[in-house]
């Protein structure tokens, strides 16, 4: 089996470590030279620069990072001679010892999948987690565990084939990564892929307030169950009086915010279809706290909160963000993904602080008064002389972070750092 590797990053140096293991004859190609150098001290064959379509000569299988969308020069080239193409998360989770459920969503799929695994790990049934969070799937292969959590993003599901999970989240949908897919339905595709293995026995839960989850999961053969933020579903899933029912069990949660009551229960509903015990669940939800740079917050001040929620990088996640406080003094901006940023303001926004290249866009689409600011630092000085006593100062940015920063956790770092100064300087 001759195998070119697309990416030489993690994903993909994990990539042709199994490959090499399983006897594959391993060539990897990525376009930065610099990304190169390991494995090419590791005495892999590798290449960078311009894409040469002689790369795929006598190539058997394209294993394609998520750094290469599906307009890429590679992916097409293969696609036209009809070379096999996977992504790393198909081609990990074929060699996976155990098995595996997988969560995907525009928003929220890390919250869940992290919650699941530690429900499990509460109920005495080993989990890690992996995909897109953060470990390559490729790279857990020989690891003993009960059972793998995958965070499965669109790029991952667009190139599967066998990819066959036990149990199945869908947060939502909404438009995202459209400079990567070329079209919302191609998004919405990409994510349905995550559920067309599965059987009429296997269960996929869904975000029963968000339509386009309804809307993904009608095509759905395996049992389904909706989970309501806002109240219990059809299915019996959601807030009753502070707790979380599932059918006939009530659980506390810490939180009333839609958006993390149906993370929560999604990930609740998943983990007991798994094996997960009802003392593990209690105990996870019980202790429940955001993930880093999810509304986080990171000052409070003369009567202003801010509050760091730099993991929002598309429109729908900033607007979720801005409808959980009353008054909100807004920080929206970066790289647009191609996406319609008019809707990110809700009506709980009082002012937009525009940054970025994305900052024309944004002052031209919103409804609320805007102030343009050129970076981060400008926008956080902006917001301090903006913000009253009884407003949320709040970081969601409703883009992606590269036009300034290398990744949403630097922005939100930054921001901290940022904030920081401004209350010493009060």
């Amino acid at each position: 089996m001759r195998t070119l590797i697309l990416g030489a990053a993690v994903s993909g140096a994990s990539a042709a470590r199994l490959a090499a293991r399983l006897g594959h004859e391993v060539s990897i190609y990525d376009r930065s030279s610099k990304s190169t150098i390991p494995l090419r001290e590791q005495g892999y064959a590798v290449h960078s620069g311009a894409w040469p379509n002689r790369l795929l000569v006598g190539i058997d299988l394209v294993v394609a990072s998520p750094g290469f969308p599906e307009h890429a020069d590679p992916i097409q080239h293969a696609l036209s001679l009809g070379i096999e193409i996977i992504s790393e998360l198909e081609f990990g989770a074929r060699h996976l010892r155990a098995p595996y459920v997988a969560v995907t969503g525009t928003n929220g799929k890390t919250t869940v999948t992290n919650a699941i695994t530690d429900m499990l790990n509460e109920s005495g049934v080993s989990a890690v987690s992996a995909g897109n969070i953060g470990t390559p799937v490729s790279g857990l292969v020989d690891t003993a565990v009960d059972i793998v959590v995958l965070e499965a993003s669109s790029f991952h599901l667009r190139f599967i084939d066998r990819f066959h999970p036990v149990a199945a989240g869908i947060v939502n949908v909404a438009a995202d990564h459209l400079d990567w897919h070329g079209s919302v339905s191609e998004y919405a595709g990409a994510k349905a892929r995550i559920f067309e293995n599965m059987t009429p026995d296997e269960v996929v839960v869904y975000g029963a307030d968000d339509l386009g989850a309804v809307e993904l999961v009608a095509s759905a053969e395996s049992r389904t169950i909706g989970v309501s933020g806002i109240g219990v579903s059809a299915d019996g899933v959601g807030p009753v009086n502070g707790a979380l029912q599932i059918g006939g069990r009530r659980f506390a949660i810490p939180t009333t915010d839609p958006s993390w009551v149906t993370d929560l229960g999604i990930a609740a509903v998943i983990a007991l279809a798994v094996g997960a015990a009802d003392a593990g669940i209690a105990t996870v939800l019980g202790g429940f706290t955001p993930g880093p740079h999810r509304r986080r917050t990171v000052g409070t001040a003369n009567g202003i909160t801010w509050i760091d929620d730099s993991k929002a990088t598309n429109p729908h996640a900033a607007r979720a963000a801005a409808e959980a406080y009353a008054s909100v003094v807004l920080l929206a901006g970066g790289r647009n993904k191609d996406l319609d940023l008019s809707t990110i303001a809700p009506g709980s926004v009082r002012h937009v602080i525009a940054f970025g290249e994305a900052a024309p866009s944004i002052a031209a689409g919103v409804g609320a008064p805007v102030t343009i600011a050129a970076d981060l630092a400008a926008a956080v000085e902006a917001a301090g002389r903006i913000a009253n006593a009884g407003d949320t100062v709040l970081l969601a940015p409703g883009c992606a972070s590269f036009d300034e920063f290398d990744s949403y956790a630097s922005r939100g770092d930054r921001f901290a750092e940022l904030v920081a100064g401004v209350e010493a300087a009060k």
